[in-house]
């Protein structure tokens, strides 16, 4: 049997984890919105037409910020198109994603959506067909008081407190030749920086987001990055990243996503520090993962024309939420510049949660893993020092075959060590040491494994992938345990300090 070994340590820090690491996205793509958070008609509707069936699951997620409304469909959308009267509003093609958009629901209801959630947004505006005017407009909108047309439009809207949106995207993806209206860094860059001075001028207390690279597949990967910055580094609070995953035909190289993420963090964070060496910067640039997932990209059908189409609907197995497990460690391994992430996306598209239009809801697989690290992973990130073997991928090299993260709550004295086991072959010997601790006791083990890496949950079988406790020596305590990691797994380990 393998063995794999790993040292917490309490003075190891990496960083407080800011909540705003498990945020996620909610973008007018698909049945996100319509027949996702949103269906009238259906059993559980609340007197505004949410979901109470989907709101639930997202609470029990506890995602503290959520992306709107895009993503690619932002970069073609007319923000007053969203606002007054429903039956006033017009029906657009939308162009990034060959669809009818209605307006039923747009930055009004969604904030009223978020405060049943108990969530903040993260709202983007339109830098692709918009201008930087456009989003001075918007957030005058959501955010100044009242005196002004904007902000006394908003209350004759019905919302007399201003919605007070804290964190702004500027745009979306812009190095994108799928972007309506993508630019050259160079002009991204000074349409950013000229919509952040606007934007700040209104409402100084905001944070902004400066589009990163879209992928590190991108020609323009880092150059982007750093082009973007040298016009925006005093203007702007984050630089993004976005990153997906899916399997190929080789589950090596799919199970060490987490490392290419890693590299792929560490590479961002050094283009931004020569950034701010280079422009004589005190800051310290903020990474936003703010989309993160394994997708299918490949698989993807497109119905043009229709309105909520179902696209993207990808159907998650166990060996994804390993996978998503895996990236969720590298997020938390990474947390002192990686201080907001988000899941994208929330509902039905590629999301942990699926709906029926008129039915059910359903966890998918990747709903655990999120939901652990997001309800466990809280307090202090610790650096875990962990000694295993490596595996051989052909587009990563060498990769250890357990990846672990770790986390402190000194508010509770709890102690979380998170591991995914890679190992397609055998059960592994892991033995977690926690001296530094003093005495401690393990108070629970959940794991997420099984027999089939492809199955799914299903409406007709929603339990087919969930996590299971194994059984732990409740009079076991001492520092340094002993356990078992089963091949191809997702492990949370929980302890409490005596």
């Amino acid at each position: 049997m393998k063995k794999a070994k790993c040292i917490v340590d309490k003075d190891y820090i990496i960083g407080e984890v800011e909540p705003k690491l498990y945020g996620s996205f909610i973008e007018h793509l698909g049945r996100s919105v319509y027949s996702g958070i949103y269906e009238p008609s259906h059993p559980t509707a609340d007197e505004h037409g949410f979901r109470q069936d989907v709101l639930e699951l997202v609470r029990d997620l506890s995602v503290p910020i959520i992306r709107y409304p895009g993503g690619n469909f932002v970069s073609g959308y007319t923000w007053t198109d969203g606002i007054g009267p429903v039956e006033d509003r017009p029906k657009r093609l939308d162009y990034a994603w060959l669809s009818i958009e209605s307006n039923k629901i747009g930055i009004d209801e969604f904030m009223d959506w978020c405060k049943k959630v108990g969530t903040e947004p993260m709202a983007a505006v339109n830098l692709g067909t918009g201008t930087p005017q456009d989003a001075g407009y918007m957030i005058e909108y959501c955010n100044h008081s009242s005196g002004t047309y904007w902000s006394d439009l908003r209350i004759k809207n019905g919302h007399k407190d201003p919605h007070n949106i804290k964190v702004w995207c500027l745009g979306n993806e812009m190095d994108g030749p799928w972007q309506t209206c993508g630019l050259s860094a160079e002009d991204y860059g000074k349409k950013a920086r000229e919509a952040a001075k606007i934007m700040k001028w209104i409402d100084p207390s905001i944070e902004l987001v400066a589009c990163g690279s879209s992928s590190p597949w991108m020609a323009t990967y880092p150059e982007w990055d750093r082009v973007v910055l040298e016009h925006t580094y005093e203007h702007i609070d984050y630089i993004s990243l976005h990153r997906y995953y899916e399997n190929e035909g080789s589950i090596e190289n799919f199970l060490a996503s987490f490392a290419d993420m890693n590299d792929f963090i560490k590479t961002v964070a050094a283009t931004a520090d020569y950034v701010k060496a280079k422009v004589r910067s005190k800051k310290t640039m903020k990474l936003s993962f703010d989309e993160w997932n394994v997708w299918y990209i490949k698989k993807q059908i497109r119905f043009p024309w229709m309105e909520a189409p179902p696209i993207l609907e990808d159907q998650y197995s166990l060996l994804d939420a390993l996978v998503f497990g895996g990236m969720l460690c590298t997020l938390l391994n990474n947390c002192d510049r990686v201080r907001m992430a988000c899941l994208a996306q929330l509902v039905n598209v590629i999301a942990p949660i699926f709906t029926e239009k008129g039915g059910r809801v359903l966890k998918q697989t990747i709903y655990y893993p999120f939901q652990q690290v997001s309800m466990y992973g809280r307090g202090t990130a610790l650096k875990t020092l962990t000694s295993s073997e490596t595996f051989e991928t052909t587009l990563y090299g060498n990769v250890p075959f357990v990846q672990t993260a770790a986390t402190y709550n000194e508010n509770d004295g709890s102690i979380t060590v998170f591991a995914l086991q890679c190992d397609v072959q055998e059960d592994a010997e892991f033995s977690i040491d926690l001296r530094s601790f003093g005495n401690v006791k393990m108070v629970e083990h959940l794991i997420m494994d099984g027999p089939d890496l492809f199955a799914k949950n299903t409406f007709e079988a929603p339990e087919t992938v969930i996590p299971r406790k194994v059984a732990v020596d409740e009079a076991n305590d001492g520092n340094i345990f002993k356990t078992t990691l089963s091949k191809l797994s997702w492990n949370v380990y929980r302890f409490a300090k005596r």
